[in-house]
């Protein structure tokens, strides 16, 4: 053991500390990562604890850099955290931090101090505490408070005296904390440059992250609060925003047209993966990671957090092409990226919370049938079964609607803490894994609830944030618009299909060396054909009625607009379906063989017209009564 020489520089009001010992240690992460440390132990430090310095790379070579003539050593203060050091805990940042600081400091040469201040100095017992305060809602801050301690009681006199032993007066302080580097200077420790750590989140640390960037100014980068307007009503949910991740925003938003195009590159492999998809009941790995790459998730998503801020025209544009290659495909990534954009209407700590990976957050959303709010401290406890969860199987959050007393809740909450029930065993649609969600007494804090009438509202909190036009149109409008896109693709889909049959295909019992020598089977084709003009010319009055809507300020239908947009899509789907029906009747009975893809579209056609936003019968009632001026019965159909 080599000790190093005892020049000492003592900070100021302080004692002079010694180094103890020196003892070389070879460092590995969990990563594989290693490096070798030269560990030091001190006599003479202010508060009698065992805090250790761990010097690394070329560390003797950085002290000789110091000011004036350089910049000095890299220097990391990581205050102690077994949790997150130790057992991997996400719900600090601590872990990844000492990971980055070791691997960084080696290679500029400097100083790692690990300082025994567990919990920002209240210990670790204290800390458990607080963690158990701040699943009520409190942030990091204010549970140390209500635990009787200060916000941060960390004294650095002990690592400023342990810099001075080894004649470190200048340093470059690897840190996002403002008063780190306050301490030192005012202990006669210079520093030369503050150099800021990396952002690393986890789903677990978004608050703890927000509360340090927003309560004590840490540097962090969170991209998602540039160029966000704070909501004057967030304050009535949450006082303190949320934090966001550090995501990497496109290089270029795409047109319209890019993103098209890229959709329409996918449906060969759509179309090839469409058996598999139903038979795995979900989407196939292999196609999700293809939409992410092509960004779809993303594209309701405000500019603001990575997304491309794209209208109503462009997003059912896309529904309807995924349609063509598979429906079911089309239905989940349909919902998926309508729930990205309903998260975008929630509060900023929310937005900062569920944007923090990136523009698409992938969220299933249910309310049928509403689950039983009951309000606790700091949030509610809510328990039901929410049944057609579609998108749960690629999901990381959960809407659940929940009712309290007279007030419609959506509730947000992670998948990790709710049951999923496999019951999606359904004739059509299979490949949209719409399975059941389950809970009981699950606590949602306060600022992950939301009055459905405020959320579903052209004014609502996201609308205060962004400037995007799609976030200010009433919710309802967009959430009927999958269903009719998703069917017309698919009967798009089927009369193509159905030509290269008729090209190709000799009938039994007929003279003609082609289905499509007959006459008869002529006039079925132009009959499905003009089907599917029908209901393509219905779907697009549909969206023009609510781009109308959304294009306006404030965004508002009146009763005949409502009534002419949901019947327009009614009998769009309709027409759809009875092309499907045609074909299906003309093509033989080698069409209903499971390989081949027109019995698989006529069973999934079937299953969408089942759905609300397209059954006839509410549906002519309703829109009848708005057309008529009478008014509807039901408020929101």
């Amino acid at each position: 053991m080599t000790v190093l020489s005892e020049t000492t520089v003592p900070p100021l009001g302080a004692a002079p500390a010694t180094v103890r010992s020196q003892v070389t240690v070879p460092l590995r992460f969990p990563d594989g990562f290693t490096a070798t440390a030269e560990v030091l132990t001190f006599h003479g430090l202010a508060d009698g604890r065992e805090h250790l310095l761990l010097a690394l790379g070329e560390w003797e070579q950085a002290l000789l850099q110091q000011a004036p003539a350089g910049s000095g050593p890299l220097v990391r203060l990581h205050s102690e955290c077994l949790t997150g050091d130790v057992f991997g805990s996400q719900r600090c940042d601590c872990g990844p931090q000492l990971r980055e600081a070791v691997e960084q400091i080696a290679a500029a040469g400097g100083f790692l101090l690990y300082l025994r201040q567990e919990g920002r100095g209240i210990g670790l017992y204290s800390k458990l505490d607080a963690y158990a305060l701040q699943d009520t809602g409190l942030d990091t801050y204010e549970a140390n408070v209500a635990l009787g301690h200060g916000e941060d009681e960390r004294d650095y006199t002990a690592a400023a005296q342990m810099l001075g032993a080894l004649g470190a007066t200048t340093v470059r302080l690897l840190s996002n904390n403002p008063d780190k580097a306050a301490q030192l200077t005012d202990l006669g420790i210079g520093v030369a440059a503050q150099v800021p750590t990396g952002v690393h989140l986890s789903p677990a640390n978004h608050r703890y992250l927000a509360a340090k960037r927003d309560h004590t100014g840490h540097t962090l980068e969170l991209p998602a609060a540039a160029g966000i307007r704070q909501d004057p009503r967030i304050t009535a949910f949450r006082a303190d925003p949320a934090p966001t991740m550090t995501t990497s925003t496109p290089a270029a938003v795409p047109t319209p047209e890019d993103l098209l195009a890229r959709v329409d590159e996918l449906l060969p492999r759509l179309r090839e993966r469409a058996e598999e998809t139903e038979r795995i009941r979900q989407i196939p790995d292999a196609t999700m990671e293809e939409l992410k790459e092509a960004g779809v998730f993303g594209m309701l998503s405000p500019k603001a957090v990575g997304g491309f801020g794209m209208g109503l025209e462009t997003y059912v544009q896309v529904v309807r092409r995924l349609g063509q290659g598979c429906p079911s495909t089309a239905w989940t990534v349909g919902h998926l990226i309508e729930h990205a954009w309903m998260l975008a209407r929630w509060p900023r700590e929310v937005q900062d919370e569920v944007f923090a990976n990136g523009p698409a957050p992938l969220a299933a959303a249910t309310g049928a049938p509403a689950g039983v709010a009951e309000k606790v401290p700091g949030g509610y406890l809510i328990s039901g079964r929410w049944t057609f969860a579609s998108g749960v199987m690629h999901s990381e959050w959960a809407l659940l609607a929940a009712q309290h007393d007279n007030v419609r809740l959506q509730c947000l909450v992670p998948m990790s803490e709710v049951e999923l029930l496999d019951v999606w065993h359904t004739a059509g649609l299979r490949g949209t894994g719409s399975n059941d969600i389950r809970a009981g007494k699950l606590f949602v804090p306060a600022y992950r609830t939301l009055d459905w009438d405020l959320l579903a509202a052209a004014d609502n909190p996201g609308s205060r944030i962004h400037e995007d036009p799609i976030i200010h149109t009433p919710m309802a409008s967009l959430l009927n618009m999958v269903g009719p896109a998703a069917a017309l693709g698919a009967a798009e889909h089927a009369v193509d299909l159905f030509r290269e049959r008729m090209m190709v295909r000799r009938v039994k019992n007929a003279v003609e060396n082609r289905q499509a020598d007959s006459p008869l089977a002529q006039a079925r084709f132009s009959q499905a054909y003009g089907l599917v003009v029908t209901a393509r010319l219905h779907w697009e009055e549909a969206i023009r009625v609510v781009s109308a809507e959304y294009g306006r300020r404030p965004s508002t239908m009146t009763d005949g607009e409502r009534a002419r947009y949901r019947l327009s899509q009614a009998l769009s789907g309709e027409a759809s379906a009875e092309a499907v029906r045609l074909i299906m009747t003309g093509s033989g009975g080698n069409a209903y063989r499971l390989s081949q893809p027109l019995q698989r579209i006529q069973r999934d056609v079937s299953v969408l017209l089942s759905h609300p936003t397209l059954t006839m019968d509410p549906i002519l009632e309703q829109a009848g009564r708005g057309l008529l001026g009478l008014g509807f019965t039901i408020p929101a159909f």
